[in-house]
C-alpha cells in the first residue's frame, strides 16, 4: 500500500519521460517505478489468500455472495470514485481507464463463481492462466472483427470503445489478473499447516519462482512478448533485463514479483518487526487508503500548480489518452528527490485517517464497513 503510493505521486508530480522507456529512462527512474511493481500482483495474489481464509468462518455460498458483491463494488467504484474524484477530478468521461480496481473486482466475481469447486482445482486453474496466457500475444483484437473489444478486456491492452467525444481504455486486461487471484485462493491452503511446513514451503516456492524467472527471462524464448536486449552500459543491460511486460502483466513479469513477495512472506510469518508495525494501520484498511490516497496526490498537484503558475485549470483536464490523468502545464515535473519527499508526505498524512476508520471497524459489527 505504501509503495503504491510512490508509483501515483511520481504520476503526478515525476516529469514526462516513461520510467520504462529504455531510450530515455535513467536507473534510479526505472527503478522507482520498478520496485513498485510488486504491488499489483502482491494485491491480487493475497485478495485470493484472504478469501481462501475467509472459508474458516463462512460458507461456501456466503463467500461467494460476499466476493461476488464486493467484485462489482469496486467495479462501481473503479467507474465513479476513482475515476472521478480520484485520478481525473472531472465528471466528463472523455477518457475512462479501466484500472486495477476494475481487474480486481471482476477477479473477485470470477473466484466468487468458483469457490464451490475443489480448492486443487481453483489452484490449477489460476496457474494455468497464468503460466499458458503468453502463448496467446500473437493474436490482435482486431482477428474478433466486431467482438475485438472482448479479447482487449481479457488479454490485449487497449481501447474498447470510442467516438468523438468518449474513449475506453483497458489499462488491465483481465486474464492474468484473474489467475493470479485463483492462484493466491490455492496458496490460502498453507496457512492450514504448521508454521515450520509453511516456512519451508514459502521458501521453496519463492526461490524457485525467482529463479525460474531469470532463467526464462535469460533465455529469451517464452514468458515475455518483449525480449531484453545488451545495453551500452551493465547497469542498463540489468534495466533491460528487468523490464518485464506489466500490461498485461506477463509470465516473466509474474515471476520477477510474486518469488519476492512469497519470500517476503516467509520473512514476516510469525512476527512484525517495529519498523513495519505502523504499515499494519494501512494494511487493516487497504480499500479505505486506496480512495483516500489518489484524492489526496491529485490535491496537493492543484496546489503545487496554483503556487508555480496562478492557474489550475490543467490539472481537471483529461481529454485524451495522452493527457492522462491531467494535463502537464509547460514544464511541469520534478525531481525524483521532491517526488520522494511528497510520498512521505502523503504516507504520514494518511496515517491518521487510516489509523481512525480501522479503530471503527474494529468496534463497529456493521457489514456495510467490510466494504471499505
Amino acid at each position: 500500500m505504501i509503495l503504491m503510493a510512490l508509483d501515483h505521486v511520481r504520476d503526478f508530480f515525476g516529469g514526462a519521460v516513461s520510467p520504462v522507456d529504455m531510450a530515455r529512462t535513467t536507473p534510479a527512474l526505472f527503478f522507482t517505478r520498478w520496485i513498485t511493481h510488486f504491488c499489483a500482483p502482491t494485491f491480487f495474489l493475497l485478495t485470493g489468500t484472504g478469501a481462501y481464509l475467509a472459508r474458516r468462518r463462512r460458507s461456501a455460498a456466503d463467500l461467494a455472495q460476499f466476493l461476488i458483491v464486493r467484485g462489482f463494488w469496486l467495479i462501481l467504484l473503479e467507474l465513479t470514485v476513482v475515476r472521478c474524484l480520484g485520478y481525473q477530478f472531472n465528471f466528463d468521461y472523455r477518457v475512462t481507464m479501466l484500472v486495477i480496481l476494475w481487474a480486481l473486482g471482476w477477479s473477485m466475481v470470477t473466484l466468487g463463481l468458483l469457490v464451490r469447486l475443489p480448492t486443487r482445482a481453483i489452484t490449477l486453474f489460476g496457474i494455468v492462466l497464468v503460466a499458458t496466457h503468453n502463448l496467446f500475444d500473437g493474436i490482435t483484437a482486431a482477428s474478433f472483427g466486431r467482438l475485438a473489444w472482448v479479447w482487449s478486456i481479457l488479454h490485449a491492452q487497449n481501447v474498447v470503445s470510442q467516438n468523438a467525444d468518449h474513449i475506453v481504455f483497458v489499462a488491465y486486461p483481465l486474464v492474468p489478473w484473474i489467475g493470479v487471484t485463483a492462484a493466491g485462493y490455492g496458496l490460502g491452503q498453507v496457512f492450514d499447516w504448521t508454521q515450520e511446513e509453511r516456512k519451508i514451503f514459502l521458501v521453496r516456492a519463492g526461490l524457485g519462482l525467482t529463479i525460474a524467472f531469470v532463467v526464462l527471462r535469460a533465455l529469451n524464448a517464452y514468458g515475455d512478448p518483449f525480449p531484453w536486449s545488451r545495453q551500452a552500459t551493465t547497469v542498463r543491460t540489468l534495466v533491460s533485463f528487468l523490464n518485464a511486460t506489466k500490461y498485461p502483466p506477463s509470465l516473466d513479469f509474474l515471476l520477477m514479483t510474486i518469488g519476492p513477495a512469497l519470500l517476503f512472506l516467509r520473512a514476516l510469518d510469525g512476527f512484525t518487526p517495529r519498523p513495519f508495525r505502523a504499515a499494519l494501520v494501512f494494511g487493516r484498511v487497504p480499500l479505505f487508503y486506496f480512495l483516500l490516497h489518489l484524492p489526496l496526490i491529485h490535491l496537493l498537484a492543484v496546489a503545487v500548480c496554483f503556487v508555480r503558475y496562478g492557474a489550475v485549470h490543467w490539472m481537471f483536464e483529461s481529454p485524451t489518452l495522452g493527457q492522462y490523468p491531467f494535463t502537464r502545464p509547460p514544464d511541469w515535473g520534478y525531481s525524483l528527490p521532491i517526488v520522494y519527499f511528497i510520498w512521505i508526505l502523503v504516507v504520514a498524512g494518511l496515517y491518521p485517517a487510516c489509523r481512525w476508520f480501522s479503530e471503527l471497524k474494529r468496534r463497529s459489527a456493521s457489514p456495510w464497513l467490510s466494504y471499505v
